[in-house]
């Protein structure tokens, strides 16, 4: 077993590898033969990669379940991909690809610390894959939507007003509430309807008033979520509102302001909120507060030591004493089983996906569906970036999930939406560029 672990991890390394480099020549190649031979091959990788975690996981544990859900993740993976291909078939299948692979070491993970939790994880994302399907018909089709601009506002402040009335402090934050026995984080939600909101409005006016008014409601969302003290996710509305407004707008004055006023805001935050000091004297010497608030972070850099560049193989290393592995910390788990090499990999995977996204809202004309591309884009990299950052101790650490990978329900299925939504305006953009060349032929 310990010579199939070792083994192991440097097929996991390999695989990553390859899918990594497929990632980025599939921009280089021109016509749609050749990229399709880059996305046959990138499936083909994902598919051998969980089953061979799956596997793995098996083996060390014997348990049956291992061998059910990694089924069952193979079924999902070959249903989605199939499904793009037969219903959209204008969609971009390197978005599918990237989409699958970031699930696909998700599920690995988080099945080997708690098969339980990988069970929910994908049950989850099988539901958020079966609504995904539908948006981009509502992209297409509701032209509407351009038009529900306070709707966007009202819904997104009033369901973190909820939050912020109703829900139980979870780590010196209020970041969820229990309906039924299911936990909702609402702030999942309002991601994808603040992005809504400043597209729609700033689709077409402009001017300084117009940015005022976007600017305040905005702020209003990200009030709200400082006093619920969910500063990860302020922090990721407000760099959206930023490059919204920058791209809408095209004057850096207003994310110059808009920083100078974040770094004021972060100080005042500093002081008045003890769980964020903790946070940055565990940032500054985590050895120091060992015992205390350094625990994570100290947990998360010795896993991320012990892994070295190529890992200790799946079951060779000890995640589990990194708390809350699954979620916040994921990041440190992969980093002691996979290695930093492979890590290193998925950054690059998701620097890919955030390119691929930029890439998509460029070649979209239309201002509303623009924005939404960029916004969203914006959004995703951003919370990779806080994910990373404070786990490596590059940045204090604020308890945001890496979007795909991370062991959370709401942030899986909102995830999954908001690439979907991309997804439906590169399908909305392709059939617009056939029409033309069809009406100029």
């Amino acid at each position: 077993m310990n010579l199939l672990t070792q083994l192991s991890k440097y097929m996991f390394l390999i695989l990553i590898l390859f899918f990594t480099l497929e990632d980025y020549i599939f921009f280089l190649k021109k016509g749609p033969h050749a990229r399709n031979r880059v996305v046959r091959r990138q499936f083909t990788i994902i598919y051998i990669f969980v089953l061979l975690g799956f596997l793995l996981i098996f083996l060390n544990t014997r348990d049956m379940m291992a061998v059910v859900l990694g089924g069952g993740i193979l079924v999902y993976f070959t249903v989605t991909l199939s499904c793009y291909r037969l219903i959209y078939s204008g969609a971009s299948m390197l978005l599918v690809n990237n989409m699958l692979m970031l699930l696909g070491i998700g599920f690995v993970i988080i099945a080997r610390l708690d098969m339980d939790k990988a069970v929910k994880q994908f049950m989850i994302a099988a539901a958020g894959t079966v609504v995904a399907f539908i948006v981009p018909v509502i992209i297409e089709r509701m032209s509407f939507l351009r038009r529900l601009t306070w709707l966007y506002a009202g819904l997104g402040i009033a369901l973190l007003g909820v939050v912020l009335a109703l829900a139980t402090v979870s780590g010196g934050a209020k970041l969820s509430i229990s309906v039924g026995g299911i936990t909702l984080q609402f702030s999942e939600i309002v991601k994808i309807t603040l992005v809504f909101y400043m597209a729609a409005m700033l689709k077409e006016r402009r001017d300084f008033r117009q940015v005022a008014v976007t600017a305040a409601v905005a702020a209003l969302h990200v009030v709200i979520l400082v006093l619920s003290t969910d500063l990860g996710t302020a922090l990721v509305f407000f760099i959206a509102t930023l490059v919204v407004v920058f791209v809408a707008t095209g004057r850096p004055i207003y994310p110059l302001t808009g920083l100078a006023a974040g770094a004021l805001a972060s100080v005042a935050a500093y002081f008045l909120f003890g769980h964020v000091r903790q946070r940055v004297v565990a940032w500054q010497d985590p050895f120091a507060v060992y015992d205390t608030s350094g625990y994570q972070i100290g947990q998360a850099l010795f896993g991320i030591g012990s892994g070295g560049w190529f890992g200790m193989g799946l079951y060779g290393g000890k995640p589990t004493a990194i708390p809350v592995a699954s979620k916040d910390f994921i990041f440190a788990a992969l980093c002691e089983e996979f290695g930093s090499v492979f890590c290193i990999c998925l950054i690059l995977i998701c620097m890919s996906l955030f390119l691929l996204i930029v890439t998509i809202s460029t070649q979209i004309d239309d201002r509303f569906y623009r924005l939404i591309a960029i916004g969203l884009g914006a959004e995703y990299a951003f919370q990779v970036f806080l994910t990373i950052g404070g786990v490596t101790k590059f940045i204090p650490m604020t308890g945001i999930t890496l979007p795909l990978v991370s062991y959370g329900g709401s942030s899986v299925m909102s995830t999954i939406i908001m690439l979907a939504i991309v997804q439906g305006l590169y399908i909305l953009r392709d059939d617009e560029l056939a029409e033309e060349e069809a009406y100029n032929y």
